[in-house]
Parts: C-alpha cells; structure tokens; sequence
C-alpha cells in the first residue's frame, strides 16, 4: 500500500513516515498544499494523510480540488485540536476520518488499516488464496495455518499479487506500490524480492509466474485430484 502524507510539522512527520514504513507501508511525504495538489493529479496512491493546516494550500483545499477531479482515494485529516467546525467542513468535503492532535500513533495505525482496506473495496479482511491466508488488517500470512515469516517488503509484494491474482502486474507497479521517492530500487531487487517471496509461498502448491520482459502473476490456485487405482475389471 502507497501513502501520500502531507504535513508541514517536520517532527511529526518524520516519526510517522518511519512508523508507517515499519508497518510496511510505502509511505511518501510533502510539507506544503500546494505540493500535495500536485502530487495527488499526477501519482497514484492508497491513502492520503491530510494535515489541515498546511501552508500555500489548505488542507480543506487540497480535499476539496481532489473530489473536485472524482478521486476516490480515501482521506485522514489531521486537525489541530478537537475543532468541530474543522471536523464537519472536512467530512462535508468528502473525509473518510478524522483524528485530532495529539494522538497515539497505535490508533492512527489502527485507522489507516480500516481505510486501505475500505478503499480497496470493503471486501473481506481475510484474502484467501488455495491454502494461503492473508489477514489485511493485521498483515499476517498463513499457509495451511502455519505463519508466514515474511518481511515487511515480502508482506507488500504478497499483498499486490493477491489483489491481482491471475492477471499481470508489472515491476513497473510493483516499484510504485512498494517504493517511496527516495529510493531507488532496480529490477533485479524486485527479482530478488520475489524470488525469497516464491520460495516461501510455493511449499503450499502456489506459483507466482515470470512474464519476461513484462512482470509477474500470481497463478489462480487449483486443487490437484488425488491419484487413483483403477478396480480390477
């Protein structure tokens, strides 16, 4: 999951960037509206945290010009204090929630993981793939009920594949779904991202395909039939 965080307080952001990646999340930051304006009309993300009081743009702004162009992208404003008419003008303009300062950031974690899971659909939180299990909100796998040790990186590139099972996702989509600005990360990481990922998941009968020159997929599962013994005629 890839999210644009948009806050002008340098402290705050910094710890909540680093909390965020540490849950796995592609997590990107700007520190003024007009930035994030611009930002939103061009790139593609999961969620956007929305500080309210932000510089050159207001938050409400930069809300208000995202729906304006249909965006679906689910929102979290962050408010100053406890400002009810803050609160409601944001909901008005299309929020998804709201938190206001200060706050625990096991909270916030808790909040950002109901709304990529609504913007993915509201589907269930469970994904279920033949004998693998993915449990969204607490970004855990299973394999017949045994867990998945998995890294952070793993865990996102699972996550893609399963959202996309059965049809081609590029290394192209990959980078920008698990990939913050900053880095820079060639093909042959994702090759070895998926690679360590292939070898976990594949002990329970799943295959993920390289499309050369294209990407990768991960393949519908289908139950093999038992051998069986023919009677004696």
């Amino acid at each position: 999951m890839r999210i644009l965080l948009a806050e002008d307080d340098s402290v705050l952001a910094d710890g909540l960037t680093r909390s965020l990646r540490q849950s796995g999340y592609a997590t990107d930051c700007v520190k003024n509206g007009a930035e994030a304006d611009s930002v939103l009309s061009t790139q593609d993300f999961d969620l956007l945290i929305l500080d309210l009081g932000l510089p050159k743009m207001s938050g409400l702004e930069v809300l208000q010009r995202l729906r304006a162009r249909n965006s679906r992208l689910p929102v979290l404003i962050l408010t100053a204090g406890d400002s009810i008419e803050q609160r409601v003008k944001g909901l008005d303009l299309g929020a998804d929630d709201f938190m206001a300062k200060p706050f625990a950031l096991s909270e916030l974690e808790a909040r950002v993981r109901a709304l990529t899971r609504r913007g993915a659909g509201g589907g269930p939180t469970v994904i279920k793939h033949g004998p693998l299990s993915y449990d969204q909100v607490g970004r855990i796998a299973y394999i017949n009920d045994q867990m998945l040790d998995l890294s952070a990186r793993e865990l996102g590139l699972l996550e893609v594949l399963l959202q996309r099972s059965g049809r081609l996702v590029s290394k192209e989509q990959l980078v920008d779904h698990l990939c913050e600005w900053s880095e820079e990360v060639s093909n042959n990481a994702i090759e070895v991202y998926v690679h360590r990922l292939r070898k976990k998941i594949e002990i329970g009968g799943l295959r993920i395909a390289t499309v050369r020159g294209l990407g990768y997929c991960l393949e519908k599962f289908t139950e093999t039939a038992p051998n069986t013994i023919a009677p004696p005629g």
